[in-house]
């Protein structure tokens, strides 16, 4: 055993150094460690080190790892992330990670609102009535769509394409008012209101008075992006027509029922629903369909969409042709009504709205009297 006073130094050099000179130990070389209890002391506290510094490491790579890792998922999958207000100390993380659902499963499509520029207004007419139709249309419900009323007649006509702001179409159809002549105007109506890009296509005949404001309404109701065939029928029931489909058409004597809407009531189409229609009724193909069931343009219209297309007719009540007795429609509803028509039988008898206002010789078919009890702020309208 070496003498207690060489343990008083804590270094284990200097220890051996003075066992050695007691003459306790054996030479040593200087890199030998001569006391065992001494290298037991060293190796554990070297080994503490080392786990000391494996501990470190481990708890430095777990903070980097909970530092990098989110970040890192969140990149990968950036729809799973919903912006929240930030953590203020750093922006950049502030977000909330929810669960990644699929946009259908809790989303809702919102309805498409539709303005008066979303409206293509047709109005089919014929040299004969430019000068006894369309002025009380131009003087009246015209001043409340210019930019979206158009006229489709049969002859260039400068006076009225001046009144109408270039807005006359020539159709190059015949002025007859036969099957095919109707077909031919209805199908370049048609067409025009594809290039228009607008979302509705109304088609309104020279006899109708139309309440602008109401037929927007209505429209804003539907969404133009749905099939939507908006009208009223003038019969009681279904149309039944021959099957002539085939080349050569069936022997069988098949019939087919389908509704139309009048198109002396006017009618409305969505955009959605023409789009649908283009590969048998665009680019005068739906002339083609009016020879083959051999009916004019309001029946043709109804064939292509409830027969061809299955898609049924919605009834709107407010639109109204001269084929119902105008005089049941009571004032007190013209708000609500979205046309009006008129009509003069063989007995030379009208067929027109009740209503008081001007003097029937000035305004015999009363849509200025119409006109005046929608709108009377209208400058020649009567003061109350």
């Amino acid at each position: 055993m070496c003498p207690a006073a060489c343990y008083e130094s804590s270094a284990a050099a200097v220890v051996a150094r003075c066992c050695r000179e007691e003459g306790k130990l054996p030479e040593a070389t200087d890199d030998s460690v001569p006391v065992p209890r001494m290298t037991r002391g060293l190796r554990m506290r070297r080994s503490l080190q080392v786990l000391g510094l494996i501990l470190a490491t481990a708890y430095a790579t777990v903070l980097l790892y909970q530092a990098v890792a989110p970040r890192q998922w969140l990149e990968d999958h950036p729809e799973a992330v919903v912006g929240v207000p930030g953590n203020p100390e750093d922006p950049d993380i502030g977000v909330e990670v929810v669960p990644i659902t699929p946009p259908f499963a809790t989303a809702t499509v919102a309805p498409s609102g539709t303005a008066l520029t979303d409206v293509f207004i047709s109005v089919k007419t014929t040299r004969h009535y430019h000068y006894s139709r369309l002025p009380a249309i131009l003087t009246t419900w015209f001043q409340l769509a210019k930019n979206q009323t158009w006229f489709f007649t049969d002859k260039d006509d400068a006076v009225f394409q001046t009144k109408t702001n270039g807005h006359m179409i020539n159709t190059n159809c015949s002025s007859s008012h036969n099957r095919k002549a109707l077909c031919c105007k209805m199908s370049v109506e048609f067409d025009k209101f594809l290039e228009s890009g607008k979302k509705w296509f109304c088609h309104f005949d020279d006899d109708n008075y139309v309440n602008v404001p109401r037929l927007v309404k209505l429209l804003d109701d539907y969404d133009p992006r749905e099939d939507w065939y908006l009208g009223k029928p003038s019969i009681r029931a279904p149309l039944e027509i021959v099957n002539r489909e085939g080349n050569p058409p069936s022997k069988k004597s098949l019939k087919i029922r389908f509704w139309f809407a009048t198109g002396g009531a006017g009618f409305c189409l969505s955009r959605a629903l023409a789009l649908k229609m283009m590969p048998v009724a665009s680019g005068g193909k739906f002339i083609s369909i009016g020879d083959k069931i051999r009916l004019p343009d309001d029946v043709t219209m109804g064939y292509i969409i409830e027969h061809l297309l299955k898609k049924p007719l919605t009834v709107v009540e407010q639109f109204h042709s001269h084929l119902e007795p105008m005089k049941f429609l009571h004032k007190e509803t013209f708000h609500d009504q979205i046309s009006f028509s008129f009509s003069k039988n063989a007995k030379d008898e009208w067929n027109i709205v009740k209503i008081d206002g001007f003097d029937l010789k000035y305004d015999p078919k009363r849509f200025k009297s119409i006109h005046c009890y929608l709108f009377p702020y209208f400058s020649y309208c009567p003061r109350r």
